[in-house]
């Protein structure tokens, strides 16, 4: 029900099926869907294996090959282990929306969005906030790459110099580090 975010692995496709709450998987080879977690029409936010945990509206979805990584307006960026389903809290604080810079649930994210990994790190388009943010994989560090929290336009620079309004999409090519405004 109206999915939005998508991501392979090569063997596999999995969305972010946003307004059932759930992340699906799509066998490329034969078109079968299945749950990997959450359960349709009963959004929250709680970690856990399958079809006991509970989403808010995912969006933005990539993966390591390993981990799926899942934003959404719960305000937290989730890890999924594709092997088992289970479900943890990598980023930010259910319910807490905010633009703070911290490690694991003492960072703040406010509807972010867009997700790419370059294999170490995530980059979150901080869409509500107008920042590029990074999470470092394997300690939950978060840090604000680019604009300012709360400070919108479309000025060109470097780190808090840029602007950026509405940022919804992040893709990376090993070098370099691209981003879709919505206006």
């Amino acid at each position: 029900y109206k999915p939005i975010g998508l991501t392979t692995d090569g063997n596999n496709l999995y969305v972010a099926d946003t307004y059932n709450h759930t992340i699906r998987k799509i066998e490329i080879s034969t078109g079968v869907v299945t749950t990997l977690a959450g359960t349709a029409e009963s959004p929250g936010s709680m970690d856990g294996t399958g079809t006991s945990v509970k989403f808010k509206n995912p969006e933005g979805i990539t993966t390591d090959g390993t981990n799926l990584y899942v934003a959404g307006s719960n305000h937290t960026i989730r890890k999924i282990v594709i092997s088992s389903g289970v479900v943890t809290t990598l980023a930010g604080t259910v319910g807490s929306p905010g633009s703070t810079d911290g490690t694991g649930t003492s960072a703040k994210f406010y509807y972010p969005t867009g997700l790419t990994t370059d294999g170490a790190n995530l980059y979150v388009a901080g869409y509500s906030m107008h920042t590029i943010r990074k999470v470092v994989i394997s300690s939950g560090v978060v840090t604000t790459v680019a604009g300012t929290a709360g400070s919108y336009g479309t000025t060109d620079g470097t780190g808090t110099v840029a602007k950026f309004y509405l940022p919804i999409g992040t893709a990376i090519d090993g070098n370099n580090l691209y981003v879709v405004d919505r206006y």
